[in-house]
């Protein structure tokens, strides 16, 4: 599943985890990207030192045999990470969905942890390329949801989602128990507090902030690249 930050990615992946038949890898290309990019980033240091920083050999672990004797392997993927070095024809090794947000809501998110983000902080573009690269390569349209639709419909989305997967939905993927998991990458402290305190997918809540005027036309390059995949949102 590939998203952006200050999305529901994190929520998702607490969906799938949940699940009997599945295993989940939380961000497999962090320690990478951080590496190669020098992002400041909270706990970008222990990431580093604690992930694997050739993406190489994270490729082979994600498209390798699926661990422990399970069915499906949930990949929490940001598009940001997929730096344009690392080589791509390993997506048609996996099937490929696409989880979107508002860019409003990404933004106005997102400058709470880290002020004055460029572009290529936020993932949308990176986003696009890839949905047309999987579009090209496999001759059809992958699934995309909305973060708003799964938290307003979380089970009438994710059974839309998992029909377009071809995997039964269940219905261990609605409710998950509180706290932190060994799943969860070491940066979870930084980033994941709240997803921590829940136990469900919360009830969607519009947020009106307008975005601060110094990020309005990083914002409409945001916004295009949005609505190119909204079109093609499950419905």
């Amino acid at each position: 599943m590939w998203s952006g930050p200050r999305n529901i990615s994190t929520a998702m992946m607490r969906a799938w985890g949940n699940r009997d038949d599945t295993i989940v890898i939380d961000e497999p290309f962090y320690a990478y990207y951080l590496r190669a990019t020098g992002k400041a980033h909270p706990g970008a240091d222990e990431v580093i030192a604690t992930g694997e920083t050739d993406w190489r050999k994270v490729l082979t672990r994600l498209t390798g045999p699926i661990a422990n004797g399970k069915r499906i392997f949930f990949q929490k993927q940001m598009t940001h990470h997929l730096l344009p070095e690392i080589d791509r024809e390993w997506l048609g090794a996996v099937t490929n969905c696409f989880l979107i947000r508002d860019p409003r809501e990404v933004i106005n998110s997102y400058i709470k942890k880290r002020e004055d983000p460029v572009l290529e902080d936020l993932g949308f573009v990176q986003q696009g390329e890839i949905f047309d690269f999987v579009r090209t390569h496999t001759n059809a349209v992958p699934p995309v949801v909305d973060a708003k639709h799964v938290l307003q419909n979380p089970e009438g989305t994710l059974r839309l989602l998992c029909e377009a997967l071809g995997v039964e939905f269940t219905k261990s993927m609605l409710s998950w128990p509180p706290g932190l998991r060994d799943t969860d990458g070491v940066w979870a402290k930084h980033w994941y507090a709240e997803v921590a305190k829940t136990t469900s997918f919360q009830p969607y809540r519009p947020r009106h902030h307008e975005v601060p005027e110094n990020l309005r036309e990083l914002y409409e390059r945001c916004q295009d690249c949005y609505e190119k995949l909204y079109q093609h949102k499950l419905l």
